[in-house]
């Protein structure tokens, strides 16, 4: 059995996360996958960056950004230290509003 293309380099961007080949098989497979929210106050965004701020493991291996590294920055953080307080900034300035 072939693994999905989200999972194989053709559907992966090389900046990090999914190209539009790699959201529309996971769509097939019943996944409701947006492109990434690079800049603003979006709620998506602020979740996003919690949640992938606090994964385990590294965001270098052998001196290349891992794959979660690529994604943070494709959502505008630069490591993860930096995700969780985009995400608390943004989650604030939404409950202000």
């Amino acid at each position: 059995m072939k693994t999905p293309v989200y999972a194989r380099k053709e559907g992966q961007n090389a900046k990090g996360g999914l190209n539009a080949k790699g959201r529309a098989a996971a769509k097939a497979d019943g996944m409701n996958l947006k492109p990434p929210v690079k800049t603003g106050d979006n709620p998506r965004r602020a979740s996003f960056l919690a949640r992938m701020g606090g994964n385990p493991g590294p965001e270098y291996k052998d001196g290349e950004p891992t794959r979660l590294l690529l994604s943070l920055r494709a959502w505008g953080a630069s490591s993860k230290a930096d995700a969780k307080a985009k995400a608390k900034r943004i989650s604030e300035r939404n409950k202000a509003k």
